[in-house]
């Protein structure tokens, strides 16, 4: 019998339910072989949708639901009327354990509020943050939290620090990750009074790799591995980021399109442009997971495609793999 790592997909989640997570789900195992994906949902069309292509049938299992949450809906109200919803679901096949980890691209605040009620905290861990990857001029930054805690603590971004820390070495091999705060300016006196209060915290912690403020232009730059804030902070830092990298994709391609030299010259460089838009894809890195709690919980975009479904299912592999909570554990006892 195969010893699988057991991952829950809601089937119902996102804009493209279910077509693109099915088939995300699909392309998953057909890449490998230590996946199995438990698809939560409307039976008679996850169904449909698997019947469109081939793949080990013992990798994937539905799980029929009767109900969906949607992104309009207040979370914590969803979370308790649709016990039969697709999210809860899925994320109650973590919590009694038969699936190590979650995915959705369905309501981002019902699986934030789901992932702490549903799937619970680990022990001292005091708030579980977002954690979504972005693209730099090194290659990647951990951006913690961008969504999950607003209204943070100064000992709530110690532990970000740390669980970042662990996530950047042990799932992205990153030796010794160097961590900064979101900062207004460089100098250690500068900054609101949670910053001015987190500071010295992470400043005097031996368990990171601290290197002080960092400013929102430098993050491009990838001057951190690991970059701490609050969620307010953080989801404007990241839809800023999202947004101004869209319009230039786009003004590239325009200006390309502009004339017949440039678009002799875009024949000519267009593999290697191709190559460089492709790193700051978002569905080269997969989702955002959820720190800190008893199995990973990662949450993708609403608009996910196929290809961002199936890396957020393969994140799974290396999250159990690693024992990142084990580790997270042993840094928050510390």
């Amino acid at each position: 019998m195969n010893s699988y790592i057991n991952v829950a997909l809601d089937g119902m989640g996102g804009d493209n339910a279910p077509l693109e997570i099915v088939k995300g789900a699909v392309e998953a195992v057909n890449e490998s072989k230590e996946i199995k994906v438990f698809i939560t949902g409307y039976q008679d069309d996850i169904e449909r949708e698997l019947g469109k292509y081939e793949y080990n049938k013992e990798q994937i299992e539905v799980v029929p639901t009767s109900e969906v949450i949607e992104n309009a809906e207040p979370p914590v109200m969803a979370i308790r009327r649709k016990k039969d919803s697709s999210l809860v679901k899925a994320l109650n096949l973590v919590k009694d354990g038969t699936c190590d980890g979650y995915v959705s691209a369905g309501s981002t605040g019902a699986t934030l509020v789901g992932g702490q009620v549903i799937v619970g905290r680990l022990p001292g861990v005091d708030r579980s943050p977002l954690a979504p990857l972005i693209p730099t001029a090194n290659g990647f930054t951990l951006l913690i939290d961008c969504g999950a805690n607003v209204d943070a603590r100064a000992n709530h971004l110690l532990q970000f620090a740390k669980m970042g820390s662990v996530y950047m070495e042990s799932i992205m091999g990153v030796k010794n990750p160097k961590v900064g705060i979101v900062n207004i300016g460089a100098e250690e006196e500068k900054g609101n009074a949670l910053v001015k209060e987190a500071f010295p915290l992470l400043k005097n912690c031996p368990d990171i790799h601290f290197i002080g403020s960092v400013e929102a232009r430098d993050i491009p730059m990838g001057v951190a591995d690991v970059v701490v804030c609050e969620a307010f902070t953080g989801n404007v830092i990241l839809k800023t980021y999202e947004g101004v990298g869209s319009v230039l994709i786009s003004k590239v391609k325009e200006s390309f399109m502009s004339s017949l030299k440039t678009k002799i010259g875009a024949l000519l460089v267009k593999d290697a442009l191709k190559d460089t838009l492709k790193t700051f894809s978002t569905d080269e890195y997969g989702g955002a997971p959820m720190l800190g709690l008893n199995g990973l919980v990662v949450k993708t975009h609403g608009s996910s495609r196929s290809k961002e479904i199936k890396n957020s299912i393969l994140q799974c592999i290396a999250f159990s793999q690693q024992h990142i909570n084990d580790k997270i554990k042993d840094k928050i006892s510390i």
